[in-house]
C-alpha cells in the first residue's frame, strides 16, 4: 500500500496506526501547494481532491479522508486492534469521537490552515470554539486514561494528530491538565516517535 503525505498534515494519523500495527506502507511525499509528488507526477491526476492523506490500496483503489484511511487500516491490523468490533456500544462511541474531532476540531483550523485569508476574526472566532470543544474533552477525561473505555484507539490517535497544530497559533494548552496528560502518553508512545520521523516531523 502507499500512502500519499504531506509533513505537518493529518497523513500523521493514518501514519501513526501504520506503526501502531506493524503495517508496511510505501511512502510518497507531496507538495500540496504545487500539488504534485516529489516525484514530479501530478497530483490533481492522482487524487483529484487535492489534499491528503490519501491511500493506494493493495487492491488498486484509492481512499482518501484520513479517518476511513485510519479505520481501513485498522481492520487489517492482526490483531486487529484501534477499533472496536461492530455492533458493540464501544464502536459506535468511536464512530461519535471521530465524526466529533473531524467535523468540531479538525475544520476548526480552517482559518490558519485552509482559508488564510478569512483573516484574524474568523482566527479569533475559531479559537474560542476550540477551547470550547477542548472543555469537553477536558471534563470528559477527568476519569478516563483514554477517550473510550480506557483502550488506546483510532479516536486518540486522530485527536493527538489534530491538536498537535494548537502550539503552531498559540492555541495553549496547559490549562488543560487532562488533554495534554494524554497527548504526552500518546506522544511517548515508540509507534507514534516513529510514525513522526517518517512524516518528517520534529520531535518535541
Amino acid at each position: 500500500m502507499k500512502l500519499y503525505y504531506a509533513t505537518g498534515t493529518c497523513s500523521l494519523g493514518p501514519r501513526i496506526v501504520a506503526h501502531e500495527l506493524g503495517i508496511e506502507l510505501e511512502s510518497q511525499k507531496v507538495d500540496i501547494k504545487k500539488h504534485q509528488t516529489d516525484n514530479g507526477s501530478d497530483y490533481w491526476y492522482i487524487n483529484p481532491k487535492g489534499y491528503v492523506p490519501a491511500l493506494m490500496t493493495d487492491d488498486g483503489y484509492l481512499l482518501t479522508e484520513g479517518v476511513a484511511i485510519m479505520q481501513y487500516l485498522a481492520d487489517r491490523g492482526s490483531p486487529a486492534s484501534l477499533s472496536a468490533e461492530r455492533g458493540a456500544s464501544s464502536f459506535y462511541q468511536l464512530q461519535e469521537w471521530l465524526t466529533f474531532i473531524s467535523t468540531e476540531l479538525h475544520k476548526m483550523f480552517s482559518p490558519w490552515l485552509f482559508h488564510p485569508e478569512y483573516g484574524s476574526e474568523a482566527q479569533r472566532v475559531a479559537t474560542q470554539k476550540i477551547y470550547e470543544r477542548f472543555e469537553m474533552i477536558e471534563e470528559h477525561l477527568e476519569d478516563k486514561q483514554y477517550l473510550i473505555d480506557d483502550e488506546f484507539s483510532l479516536a486518540d490517535i486522530y485527536l493527538f494528530t489534530v491538536v498537535r497544530w494548537a502550539e503552531l497559533f498559540r492555541i495553549e494548552l496547559a490549562s488543560y491538565r487532562n488533554l495534554s496528560r494524554l497527548l504526552e502518553k500518546i506522544f511517548n508512545r515508540s509507534a507514534v516517535q516513529s510514525a513522526m520521523r517518517a512524516e518528517g516531523i520534529a520531535e518535541n
